[in-house]
């Protein structure tokens, strides 16, 4: 189906992009209210499967499954299975159009006890539109997509810690290359690497046995993209995810587990531009913060201390994601989620539910979104994650 979207709302969101490192901002707003942080090809941060989905998008500490590449390469190695391949989808925008959908296929194999590989692919499909001027004169049609395609490996450096890296090639086509404002566009490119970590024990709490497990991950390290030629170039979603999880055994057949990450965009602030700055000038002046056009790794530290607002902005710029995981019988699985953002950060709070179940070489999950504060582009859709143990083939029993 085709959607004509106002003024060409992909077009125009690329140059909106392109130049908000140079536009003017209102003091008030940035100073003590709405500063929020763009990059480029935000679906990289939309979460893929639906287990981490029906526990408040949290999963940089979780067990390791088929899809740890994008929460932590480094928990690979941990996973009680050989092999595994995973296929989730996911719906967005559903109550507005039917076609816009993420779809991730990930693949991960351990050959030997101390390592692990992986790969993953995300498709990101805007389905069909047509692009209009300002003045509604048609200007083709096309179908948006982004693209990343990853490759993991992840190696145990101790019984209990293991360390990985995963390397990402990432397009991004938005427009078709069609002209906008007088600027041909084109698709957006850029390669990225994640560094991960990850730490898991086994201790007893009050006589039973538990797990306790903590994960840092470092994603999205990479150059940054334009989709013009002259336009500036802006940074991909750089961030940085840690967390703890603890897993406690009731008993010979329940299992519930508990898990925090904290997020962090590791790219700069929009800073305060001086009433005197003119949109679009060569050195516009700064009245709070520090300059975002810098590269990628003086943004990387810049991140931690540019916020216009100071500590008390920094601050405000973590995420919050929380979510429980209660297995029966290790076949029957039962989530819940929170997920927190600053209401000066984007806004974002909701609930999230989740089911799954395991059946011999068989997995199946379903994750569910209640937003609290605003709109979200997954309310009332269902997303759904399918997995295959090849492990069992082999006689193994046990499942996840």
């Amino acid at each position: 189906m085709r959607y004509k979207l106002l003024y060409g709302a992909l077009s125009l969101a690329v140059l909106a992009i392109q130049n908000q490192a140079s536009a003017q901002n209102d003091k008030a707003n940035l100073l003590g209210q709405i500063n929020t942080i763009t990059t480029a090809v935000p679906f990289l941060m939309i979460s893929p499967d639906a287990r981490a989905g029906g526990m408040g998008d949290a999963g940089v500490a979780s067990s390791a499954d088929v899809n740890s590449i994008h929460w932590n390469p480094a928990k690979l190695v941990f996973a009680e299975k050989k092999m595994g391949v995973g296929i989730s989808y996911t719906p967005w925008l559903r109550k507005l159009v039917p076609d816009i959908n993420l779809a991730y296929v990930s693949f991960f194999t351990k050959p030997n006890d101390v390592s692990a590989i992986g790969a993953s692919l995300r498709y990101f499909s805007l389905g069909n539109i047509d692009f209009t001027s300002e003045t509604g004169d048609p200007m083709g049609s096309y179908k948006p997509n982004e693209f990343a395609v990853d490759v993991a490996y992840s190696r145990k450096l101790g019984d209990e810690f293991s360390g990985g890296i995963a390397l990402r090639y990432i397009h991004s086509s938005l427009t078709g290359g069609i002209t906008v404002g007088g600027n041909a566009t084109k698709a957006g490119n850029s390669v990225a690497a994640d560094v991960s970590f990850f730490y898991k024990t086994n201790l007893e709490i009050s006589g039973k046995d538990a797990e306790f497990g903590a994960g840092l991950a470092i994603t999205n390290i990479g150059s940054k993209m334009s989709y013009t030629d002259k336009g500036t170039k802006d940074f991909i979603p750089i961030n940085l995810r840690l967390g703890p999880s603890l897993k406690i055994k009731l008993n010979d057949y329940n299992e519930l587990a508990f898990l925090v990450d904290f997020n962090k965009l590791l790219v700069p602030t929009p800073p305060v531009y001086s009433d005197s700055t003119i949109a679009g000038e060569e050195n516009p002046i700064i009245f709070a913060g520090k300059d975002p056009n810098v590269g990628v790794a003086q943004g990387i530290f810049q991140s931690f201390g540019d916020a216009p607002g100071g500590g008390k902005e920094e601050l405000r710029e973590i995420n919050i994601a929380g979510g429980l995981e209660y297995w029966y019988d290790k076949q029957f699985a039962f989530r819940a989620g929170y997920f927190y953002e600053n209401k000066t950060k984007g806004n974002r709070k909701y609930f999230t539910l989740g089911i799954g179940l395991r059946y011999n070489i068989f997995g199946l999950d379903f994750a569910y979104l209640i937003p609290t504060e605003q709109r979200n582009p997954l309310e009332n859709t269902l997303r759904f994650s399918l997995s295959f143990n090849f492990d069992s083939i082999k006689g193994s029993d046990s499942n996840e």
